[in-house]
């Protein structure tokens, strides 16, 4: 019987004997050290040295007897047993032999460095496996400086085998006591204390999408972020990119970093660490390099490939040599084991009294408690899971709407504002519904229903509703492309789970409001601020070497994320289309926009980047975009310009990509332009003269054609893609392509909401129609019968 190994000799073969988390140690430092991957030297005591250890003077008969009678449902009977149960063990005396074997292994660890510290980490024979982890249940000691002070922390660990959550999480999950070892590993230090630590997953933890990496990071010993006693940085890195050699990184998250874990003096056990305040300044700056973050995703990957199944890894950078070392990588064991392929749909089982109605958005039901808002000043008040009630919203809502569980507005038809982002964000709304904000009380618990057709009703009370699951891989063959409208990066990677053949519509005026939310110029301009708004400028661009550099980068980060979910499939992102009023909601905004009577027809489009005045703000996008194509070489990414209202407009835009070095048939670059003007269909061969396509834009389309406000409430029944007089405009529209051998799609919402216009485009021959995500299985489902 071996009381202990070596990391060097271990491997998963070992697991029964050294658990899982030693067991992982010793299968990187036996195999992947080759690669680059770093993992600090140790050894571990065995799982037959603690049943040795708790087998005499009748210790392990002592905790069967407590664990016998205990109910873990009593939290009260649970915390008395598990004080006595540890406390037994760490009175009783290590056997010599053992006590021996530990002193042997610590002298050859420590060798010529006297004043080296070790964490003392727990590894149980039943954590860490593909299908069960204990991650957390036990205890770690960090800083650990001493034979005496290891040997009690070895002690320590093995009576943590007892906390109440361990005890607890063992019944829950069918584990006998009795039939779990623990092993502890001492390992050497890393000095991330004086450095940076953190957590990655070799896919990403809320989507299951497994072609990014994701890194979490603060300052300080990693311990801070696993207890999640600290916002830390987030970093998400793309693996197709890594492995081409090009950079990868999808986004770069500062985190507040308020506090950090660092060593004590004081070389007692549970007294060696300690939380202090991280400097003001470090708290605004990322806690890695560029160059540090792809180094971890490189050694992400290779402990993906070895270990064939997406991992959990804790990683430390010293502060000494600056090198990254790997502390430990078990098995993720969520998201690796959900299926992708069901789509919800949610269907309301009761009627309560009927407190106020309007327009339907998504297919959705949400319930919680009124938050009546009248500004987005209020933003603040605002908690997760309640149904947000305004009388209109604009883009600088989008925070919270996210997290509403509901959106109610007085005011907006189908494409308003709160209607679009609602959709994109998966969220059940009704708008257009006249006196909410009157109606409905702040407190009052209510039930939104969007799942009963066009008409979205709020019902009092929280009422009872179903999810349906449909299977995806039974999805039929149809003769189009059925793409989406994305929104924000964030919900990129969860919406590529969908069937889907791609992105029609990726908005870049909502990434610069999501990613950014300061006015270009305002960034442009930033030494000539003052107040407010550049103290403001100045906190956001603080990680990055400059504002332009933030805008540039910040963009780039949200166009590639939504690309690197959806590649190889197309993705067209459409250039900035804020309005002047929608503009001016940005920090800084008012100092630059004009006041329009309608700014739906004014100073927006391809007209505002041909302006004089927009042309380094527009400058900026290119770039971008630019650095995504070619640098990042997500090529999937097709350009589109909005609002090109004359022929001359087109030449000149096209003109000026190409200025900014974003040339048609370069690099398999194309532009697309947006038709969603009369004079776009009329003259449609002219415009095609200049562009690869059409996207059809039928909610301005419609608004030009029939002369309504797509944003009224008082005329929004007026409004229907429908009208023959629309679909002469998008019948030519479509012909001009088809005759030109031209791409032509739709990404406006009608298709979404009524099925026969869905299967007349399919009749004129549509190349795509992009949907937003609520919509797409419905109607995936309606083309495969109508053209079955």
């Amino acid at each position: 019987m071996s009381n202990v190994m070596w990391f060097s000799t271990l491997g998963m073969k070992d697991l029964d004997q050294v658990g899982g988390k030693n067991a992982s140690l010793g299968e990187m430092v036996s195999n992947l050290a080759s690669a680059g991957v770093r993992v600090p030297d140790g050894f571990a005591t065995t799982a037959d040295a603690y049943r040795a250890f708790i087998a005499q003077s009748g210790l392990a008969d002592t905790i069967v007897g407590e664990m016998a009678k205990l109910d873990t449902e009593d939290v009260v009977q649970l915390a008395e047993v598990g004080t006595r149960v540890r406390a037994a063990i760490v009175n009783q005396p290590l056997p010599a032999d053992i006590e021996a074997d530990i002193r042997e292994a610590y002298e050859q660890l420590v060798g010529d460095s006297p004043d080296a510290s070790f964490a003392v980490r727990s590894s149980a024979t039943a954590e860490d496996l593909p299908d069960a982890s204990f991650a957390g249940q036990q205890e770690t000691f960090l800083n650990i400086r001493g034979i005496d002070e290891v040997l009690q922390a070895v002690k320590e660990v093995f009576a943590s085998l007892y906390n109440d959550r361990a005890i607890a999480y063992r019944v829950h999950h069918g584990f006998e006591h009795e039939t779990v070892a623990l092993s502890a590993g001492v390992q050497r230090m890393v000095r991330s204390d004086i450095g940076a630590s953190g957590v990655m997953f070799t896919m990403d933890t809320e989507s299951g999408f497994d072609d990014a990496v994701f890194i979490t990071s603060s300052y300080g010993l990693g311990e801070a972020v696993v207890q999640g006693a600290v916002n830390p940085d987030e970093f998400y890195v793309y693996k197709p990119g890594l492995r081409a050699g090009r950079p990868a990184i999808l986004k770069r998250g500062v985190g507040a970093k308020a506090t950090k874990m660092v060593y004590t003096s004081d070389a007692t056990v549970g007294k060696t660490t300690e939380f202090v305040d991280v400097d003001p300044a470090e708290q605004t700056r990322l806690s890695l390099t560029d160059a540090e973050v792809e180094q971890l995703a490189r050694h992400a990957l290779v402990i993906e490939e070895h270990y064939g199944r997406p991992m959990d890894i804790e990683w430390g950078k010293d502060g000494v040599d600056g090198e990254l070392y790997v502390l430990q990588a078990r098995p993720e064991t969520v998201k690796s084991r959900q299926s992708a392929t069901t789509v919800s749909r949610y269907r309301i089982n009761e009627r309560g009294p009927l407190l106020v109605e309007g327009r339907a958005i998504g297919q959705k039901v949400g319930a919680g408690a009124v938050r009546v808002l009248s500004s987005a000043d209020q933003m603040r008040d605002f908690h997760p899971g309640e149904v947000l009630v305004a009388d209109m919203t604009d883009p600088d809502w989008e925070p919270i709407m996210k997290r509403a569980s509901a959106i109610v507005t007085n005011r907006g038809g189908r494409t308003c504002h709160a209607a679009i982002i609602a959709r994109e964000l998966g969220i059940p709304a009704v708008v257009g519904a006249g006196n909410a904000t009157a109606e409905l009380a702040d407190g009052r618990e209510v039930t939104v229903s969007c799942a009963e057709g066009d008409t979205g009703y709020v019902y009092a009370g929280l009422l009872d509703f179903a999810v349906e699951e449909t299977d995806m891989q039974a999805m039929p063959e149809i003769p189009v492309g059925i793409m989406m409208n994305v929104g924000t990066p964030d919900q990129a990677f969860a919406f590529s789970r969908l069937p889907n053949q791609g992105v029609g519509l990726a908005r870049l005026e909502f990434i610069i409001n999501r990613q950014i939310g300061i006015h270009p110029k305002a960034l442009l301009d930033r030494d000539e601020l003052t107040g407010s708004v550049r103290e403001t400028v100045d906190a956001a661009v603080a990680p990055y070497a400059s504002p332009r550099d933030y805008f540039v980068q910040r963009v780039a980060e949200g166009v590639a994320t939504i690309a690197a979910a959806f590649a190889p499939k197309p993705v067209i992102v459409r250039m900035s289309d804020f309005k002047s009023n929608e503009y001016a909601n940005l920090v800084g905004g008012d100092l630059y926009e004009p006041h329009e009577e309608n700014p739906m027809i004014g100073y927006r489009g391809a007209s505002r980047y041909l302006s004089p005045d927009f042309e380094e703000c527009f400058a900026m996008e290119c770039e971008a975009l630019r650095y995504v194509r070619d640098d990042m070489g997500l090529t999937n990414v097709k350009i589109m310009i909005p609002f090109v209202r004359t022929v001359a407009e087109a030449e000149g835009v096209i003109d000026l990509l190409a200025r900014h070095g974003l040339r048609r048939g370069e690099n398999d670059l194309q532009v697309i332009m947006m038709c969603e003007i009369p004079s776009n269909a009329v003259i449609a061969d002219q415009f095609l003269d200049h562009f690869d396509g059409f996207s059809i834009g039928s909610n301005d389309m419609t608004q030009l054609t029939l002369g309504l406000d797509r944003d009224s409430a008082l005329v929004a029944a007026s409004f229907d893609e429908r009208d023959p007089a629309v679909k002469a405009m998008l019948a030519m529209a479509i012909s001009a392509c088809k005759a030109r051998g031209k791409y032509v799609g739709i990404c406006g919402q009608g298709p979404s909401d009524h099925a026969d216009l869905a299967e007349w485009l399919l009749e004129q021959g549509i190349d795509t129609m992009s949907l937003n995500p609520d919509s797409v299985v419905d109607t995936w489902v309606r083309l495969g019968r109508a053209s079955g």
